[in-house]
């Protein structure tokens, strides 16, 4: 199975957004699967359902970190790649889906009982946010 569809099962297996993207890549840079589940859990929904930056794009954020980030050495060229890394995925994720803001891309706010009656009723989940979670791990598989 490649990480696109890994990161698209976990979705259907009822895992985040964040927790998708970011349990699928994490092993792959020392962080075992459970670690990188709890760690994630928080970022989905636009962070904990409030419906700003989009889970899948914030773990990607986290997963590019892990690749490209700065340590304990400091490394201000590692800290500098992760920024242009970021930036780039940024980009590309609004490029193909119009922003990276959760109520954004879903045109309601799941923070509310009427966004979340309207995300519901519209089947979100299936049409945007099962989307998002593949084009993440697309233009993952692209940069790493």
């Amino acid at each position: 199975m490649s990480r696109i569809e890994e990161a698209l099962s976990r979705f259907n297996e009822d895992y985040n957004c964040a927790q998708s993207i970011f349990s699928t890549y994490a092993p792959h840079y020392g962080l075992d699967q459970d670690q990188a589940l709890k760690i994630s859990t928080g970022f989905g929904g636009g962070m904990a359902g409030s419906g700003r930056t989009c889970g899948a794009v914030t773990g990607a954020y986290m997963v590019i970190g892990l690749k490209y980030g700065m340590g304990v050495s400091k490394d201000a060229e590692a800290k500098e790649k992760t920024f242009q890394k970021v930036s780039e995925f940024s980009d590309k994720f609004q490029k193909n889906n119009g922003s990276v803001i959760c109520k954004e891309i879903l045109g309601c706010n799941i923070n509310t009982p009427e966004g979340m009656e309207y995300f519901n009723q519209n089947d979100l989940l299936e049409k945007k946010c099962l989307n998002c979670v593949k084009n993440a791990a697309e233009i993952l598989e692209e940069m790493l």
